[in-house]
């Protein structure tokens, strides 16, 4: 199984620690289009701070996060797992996860990011500040730039095996299953039961904790359609939709009652 999440807009600052090395982060396909986007990207941080604030939209109060893009290639790395925070990691909780549970997270979570393409949670990264949504000078709309090369990289990660798709609009620009790999993706919504509508921070811990719940219960269902089942006999409420014809993935929505 292949879980898809977003990072968080929010990083922990790794503070000291060996800097980045793009040549030893997973998915190696992307290390071309990740060097163009460091690249770019620390040198419109090392100029004009006002121009980098408008291309990252970055309001007055994330001021020091130019200079901290700036400084990318020469500052301290941790595992993704540690810097990306947020609603969804906290629920997720990855920290306080047995052995068995941490090693699953390690080989099917794949973090979609701006600036790397997609990492694993174990991959030594700086805390950084580049969205999907940026359009940068030279590579323009990341998510155009990104989209060539994920096509090769995703579904070779995912293998013959069930793609689970977490990430918000944004980062599923960036890559969207097609043909036989579409039919084994499931996407899901976590709605508000009472009104059918997506609340963001709901949204985000919930599908925390269904991450959570299936590396804790070490499952593996093969196809959208185990998943179903699996996801129900966790306590989640789900209604599945199969797709009306070949090449499109599932779309799951669970349901929930109370916010928090």
């Amino acid at each position: 199984m292949l879980v898809l999440l977003p990072p968080s807009e929010g990083k922990a600052n790794p503070g000291e620690g060996a800097p980045l090395r793009l040549e030893s982060l997973s998915l190696p396909g992307l290390t071309a289009a990740r060097e163009a986007v460091l690249g770019e990207l620390v040198e419109l941080c090392s100029g004009d701070e006002e121009k980098a604030r408008e291309v990252l939209r970055l309001s007055e109060g994330l001021r020091g996060e130019v200079g901290k893009n700036a400084g990318l290639r020469t500052a301290g790395a941790r595992p993704a797992g540690e810097v990306y925070t947020g609603v969804l990691y906290d629920a997720l909780g990855l920290a306080t996860l047995d052995t068995a549970a941490r090693r699953r997270a390690a080989e099917s979570l794949l973090v979609f990011s701006g600036l790397w393409g997609a990492v694993r949670v174990t991959d030594p990264i700086p805390s950084y500040r580049c969205s999907m949504g940026v359009k940068l000078p030279g590579l323009g709309a990341l998510a155009g730039h990104w989209r060539a090369p994920m096509a090769e990289v995703v579904p070779e990660a995912a293998a013959d095996g069930l793609v689970l798709d977490l990430r918000s609009s944004a980062y599923a620009a960036a890559w969207r299953p097609k043909g036989e790999v579409a039919g084994r993706t499931a996407t899901v919504r976590v709605l508000h039961a009472p009104t059918r509508k997506v609340v963001s921070h709901f949204n985000k811990a919930t599908k925390g904790r269904i991450v959570r719940s299936l590396l804790t219960a070490g499952t593996a269902p093969k196809d959208p359609a185990e998943l179903v089942g699996v996801l129900r006999e966790l306590g989640y409420v789900v209604e599945a939709e199969a797709p009306g014809r070949a090449g499109k993935a599932w779309t799951l929505d669970v349901l929930v009652d109370e916010i928090h």
